[in-house]
């Protein structure tokens, strides 16, 4: 599966704890990383600066389902199980 154009629910919904070109202490779920262009891409693709949180996530059904808000659905109940006690 191919990201969806502009959909950019990984880049806004989940909380990146690691330090990101722009947002030295990483970045809050809900906020979009300073890194996503205006038509929802990340500028670090591929590149080795990207987070190793953003590179080990993957379009899947799983993860972004079949329309951008379930993919925003999806991220924000996964972001919900995965915060620390």
């Amino acid at each position: 599966m191919e990201c969806r154009a502009g959909c950019a629910a990984c880049c806004i919904v989940i909380s990146i704890s690691s330090p990101i070109p722009g947002m030295p202490h990483g970045k809050p779920a809900g906020v979009a990383c300073v890194q996503l262009t205006e038509n929802g891409k990340c500028r670090l693709f591929g590149r080795p600066e990207r987070p190793a949180v953003c590179s080990a996530l993957h379009a899947s059904e799983e993860i972004c389902g079949a329309t951008d808000e379930e993919a925003y659905k999806i991220l924000a109940e996964l972001e919900k199980l995965t915060q620390p006690n």
